[in-house]
């Protein structure tokens, strides 16, 4: 296993952990730890994909790294 696939790895699982614990209820769905999990996940991902070059998941995981942060930026403010 190679720098980028650990990476990509370690995004993806942070990205599934959070949605499985929000599912299952572990975790609330609109906070701060989900958003986190979000970010960091969807930000290693895209940092993968940058390093393998692969468009279509550089645009997934950028978009998800951002949709997320704004999110978490609305639960500061409550």
């Amino acid at each position: 296993m190679n720098y980028n696939d650990i990476i990509g790895t370690i995004g993806v699982g942070l990205i599934l952990i959070a949605y499985f614990l929000n599912i299952f209820s572990f975790i609330e769905k609109d906070g701060e730890f989900y958003f986190l999990m979000n970010i960091i996940g969807a930000s290693l991902a895209c940092y993968a994909s940058l390093l393998i070059n692969y468009k279509p998941f550089i645009i997934l995981e950028g978009t998800w790294a951002i949709v997320s942060i704004f999110g978490f930026l609305k639960v500061l403010k409550k």
